[in-house]
């Protein structure tokens, strides 16, 4: 079975809108075994509509579209179904009670233009909308089927999993699918690649298809597996993934999409122990990350945004001579900055962090994307050195990811920390 999904709006094309509704959707289906054949975003206009219902049906046997269903003149696409299914619009009493009861029930007068939306086709089966207005609609013809659904990202959720995918589930013999995914770090997509080369090999013997899926400071690698047992599926992959595990362990921090900093939490909590920052190139973030995640208060306990040099002297203590010889892009001025917040913070842990975030302020020394990261322990001390690129917002980004990194390593004791 594949999918077509179509998303309608003008917002959409112009960047106004994000569309989330195709990504979270297709994470439903690919979680049933359901195959997406294609992602459209058209306007709201009534021959790009029939354009591309008429592409997309003639491809797959399952299409479904969301937006273009509010009660205002621009949104046109339940009148464009009506022509293309050759039905007419009608008042469905049942909706229309459930839309005044929905405004009565907070005080809002209702308009026409609301009553309106409880005229749906003749020829479609209404799939009732309980957390808003625009009703669902499931249309059937020549055993192809087509679902309209709101855009209003919360309703199009509602609608699908109260009543699309248990029809779906119901109508449909299903293949059970199976994915694994390795959150890998501190490594680049091409170089783990090569170092895992002869396991990957081995996956087509087991009909175990991989994908590699980059993003800044991160790599994926998603393990697939299709068939009819769904419990088979699984211990064939993990068998797979426990092998890459031992493989890359250094480079391994979590499975299915965990956070880096996620992760960390899980590790810090387990074994009781506490981390503070001081930031300069970073601004913070890396701070950010650790109070993103629920209970950070258990093992994070502040950091000091360092962004001058002068703060580095007067509130973390850092050796103003070193900051006139070195710079403060440098292994000396950040492991004075992690010894001396891990000291005044009395934590087990602290994290440093000083470059040259960019686009500007370079040198030909310390070009942008330079970076020093350090971290200290009450057993000494580790720093290392990251070119990274010339984005400072990725920068920045990848900076605190590596940092993150560190901790974990130190944690799983595979970095010589100095004394």
């Amino acid at each position: 079975m594949e999918v077509d999904l179509i998303t309608i709006g003008d917002e959409i094309l112009i960047g106004q809108t994000i569309d989330t509704n195709s990504a979270w959707m297709a994470k439903q289906f690919n979680s049933l075994g359901i195959k997406i054949r294609q992602i459209t975003s058209i306007k709201d206009e009534r021959d790009a509509i029939i354009s591309q219902i008429d592409n997309s049906l003639q491809s797959s046997n399952f299409v479904i579209t969301t937006g273009g269903l509010g009660p205002t003149k621009d949104d046109i696409t339940k009148h464009v179904l009506c022509e293309y299914f050759e039905t007419n619009l009608v008042r469905n009493k049942q909706v229309l009670q459930r839309i005044e009861s929905f405004f009565s029930s907070r005080g809002r007068a209702i308009l026409e233009v609301n009553r309106q939306q409880a005229d749906l086709p003749e020829d479609c089966t209404v799939l009732d909308n309980r957390v808003g207005t625009a009703s669902g609609m499931w249309f059937e013809k020549e055993g192809k089927v087509l679902v309209s659904l709101p855009g209003v990202p919360y309703e199009m959720k509602h609608l699908m999993q109260s009543q699309v995918l248990p029809r779906i589930k119901q109508a449909y013999q299903l293949p059970a699918i199976y994915h694994h995914t390795i959150m890998t770090e501190g490594v680049g997509e091409s170089f783990l690649a090569d170092r895992i080369k002869d396991w990957e090999a081995s996956l087509d013997q087991e009909q175990i298809k991989i994908a590699y899926l980059p993003s800044p400071g991160v790599v994926k690698i998603r393990l697939t597996a299709e068939g009819e047992d769904a419990a088979k599926l699984e211990e064939k992959v993990s068998l797979k993934a426990a092998e890459l595990e031992h493989l890359v362990p250094e480079y391994i921090f979590g499975v299915n999409d965990i956070k880096s900093e996620e992760a960390i939490a899980n590790e810090l909590i387990n074994r009781g122990f506490t981390v503070a920052t001081a930031e300069s190139c970073t601004g913070g973030y890396l701070a950010h990350l650790f109070t993103t995640v629920p209970g950070s208060s258990a093992y994070f306990m502040g950091s000091v945004v360092s962004y001058a040099n002068q703060i580095k002297s007067d509130v973390l203590g850092v050796d103003e001579q070193l900051i006139n010889d070195y710079g403060a892009v440098s292994e000396q001025v950040v492991e004075q900055m992690a010894n001396h917040v891990r000291l005044k913070m009395n934590v087990d842990f602290a994290l440093a962090t000083s470059g040259v975030a960019g686009p500007d302020g370079g040198s030909e020394e310390k070009p942008v994307g330079t970076v020093w990261i350090a971290i200290a322990s009450k057993d000494g001390v580790y720093s290392k050195k990251y070119m990274f690129e010339k984005n400072r917002e990725r920068n920045i980004h990848r900076a605190s990811l590596a940092a993150i990194s560190l901790l974990r390593r130190a944690l799983n004791g595979q970095l010589e920390i100095r004394s």
